[in-house]
């Protein structure tokens, strides 16, 4: 491999290994089918129930599981080999997938009690959150061995781009597909991209296992991993900010409420809501690919949750469809910004032992906090009214920020330039 593929500025360096580019094809596929379906899902329950409380029903029943395995997960996923165990997550999530696709058969729908039919859907939702609990501590070792070390820094950039893009695109399909093929069929497309990520996963070679302590005791092992996120205070301070900021920002859990009842802009309308983050998480990938976050991070991270913050009010605030759908599209663009931060801090301070348990004690902290925040969106939702839950998420999030940067500079200070010439410099 040539020498000019890891130089500093090259913004295309990790894309020239072949199987990083696979893995993310399939890495946007199983993103843009996850978030799709939690978000048809979603439609569906409200559109049977009309409470608000039952779409953080919904985030409850997959962050119980993913949480609650998170730490054993990341064990696992340290002692074993990354490519089979992959194989078996998407295998199960395309069970689930194909199981919430018949649930939204017209014929079984009303052949079936309402409370049936929900109990049936939270349970499925259950179980993709036991497979969740594995699927991302996986994947985040799987790409430290597709390229160099010297490349990790630009491989973050484009793997979580590409995540939070996924992350938004799936949900803006979902409701413009809803729309036009109806919800059961949407759940079908779903089914139908967990597939198409198993195929692409095929074309990628097994790898090694680079855990020198096979077979170590569960307990020493999870031990180990809890002890090195919380005496690096990098790691810690960067997924501690962002998973308290995202619970209380998780407005978008009530995107239903809002185009149905409130905005009254009906399905299409969802869907050009949903789309809106995408775009601006789209703009993101390509500046940060040109333009590295590594100089100032801390900063540069506060600010983007800071900004989160201010467009969740604004989008809880108005009552104009296009002022919500610019705050929405800036929401994208600072959420994108925090995404490729974080996930650069976890490649470059995570050694390669470790990445499994890290993962996992990251998805209890910043994973989750999606659907814990949207259980806390639709809870406070159903106590205190949909604009007012928006606006208190919204103003938590900027209290948060506020004081992480008036009590730590050292994070405020944070600059990931040494980091990344270290790894340039290697080999």
């Amino acid at each position: 491999m040539s020498k000019d593929i890891t130089k500093k500025k090259d913004p295309y360096a990790a894309l020239r290994y072949r199987e990083f580019n696979i893995f993310l094809i399939l890495r946007f596929a199983m993103v843009f089918a996850w978030s799709m379906q939690f978000i048809v899902i979603e439609w569906q329950v409200y559109s049977i129930t009309k409470d608000p409380l039952s779409l953080g029903i919904i985030g409850l029943m997959e962050v119980i599981p993913a949480v609650s395995l998170a730490l054993f997960a990341g064990h696992i996923v340290d002692q074993k080999e990354k490519k089979g165990l992959l194989i078996k997550c998407i295998l199960a999530f395309s069970v689930i997938s194909f199981g919430l696709f018949l649930l939204t058969w017209p014929s079984v729908v009303s052949s079936y009690a309402t409370q049936t039919l929900l109990y049936a859907i939270y349970f499925l939702v259950f179980l993709g959150g036991l497979v969740r609990a594995f699927l991302g501590p996986t994947i985040f070792s799987l790409l430290s061995l597709l390229v160099p070390k010297k490349v990790y820094p630009n491989a973050a950039t484009w793997s979580s781009s590409v995540w939070q893009i996924a992350s938004v695109v799936g949900p803006a399909v979902a409701g413009f597909s809803i729309t036009l093929i109806g919800v059961h069929w949407s759940m079908c497309t779903v089914f139908a991209c967990s597939i198409f990520a198993l195929i692409a996963l095929s074309q990628i070679e097994k790898k090694p296992i680079l855990n020198p302590k096979i077979g170590e005791p569960v307990m020493q092992s999870l031990t180990e991993g809890i002890k090195f996120v919380f005496n690096n205070k990098t790691v810690l301070g960067a997924i501690t900010l962002d998973m308290v900021a995202v619970l209380f920002g998780g407005a978008v859990a009530l995107l239903p409420v809002f185009s149905q009842d409130i905005l009254k802009v009906g399905s299409e309308g969802f869907g050009f809501l949903r789309a809106a983050p995408a775009i601006g998480s789209f703009l993101t990938m390509l500046i940060t690919a040109y333009v590295p976050l590594s100089k100032n991070a801390g900063m540069k991270l506060l600010t983007a949750i800071f900004g989160f913050g201010v467009c969740i009010i604004v989008f809880g605030l108005s009552t104009i469809f296009w002022v919500s759908l610019a705050a929405l599209f800036l929401s994208g663009v600072f959420d994108g910004i925090s995404v490729v931060i974080r996930q650069t801090i976890l490649q470059l301070k995570t050694p390669d032992h470790m990445r499994g348990r890290v993962a996992s004690v990251n998805s209890m902290f910043v994973g989750s906090s999606n659907e814990l925040g949207a259980f806390e969106s639709g809870l406070t939702a159903k106590l205190m009214g949909t604009v007012t839950a928006v606006v208190f998420g919204g103003s938590m999030t900027l209290l948060i920020v506020a004081t992480t940067a008036i009590l730590s500079p050292t994070f405020r200070k944070l600059d990931l330039q040494k980091d990344i010439d270290d790894h340039e410099n290697q080999e």
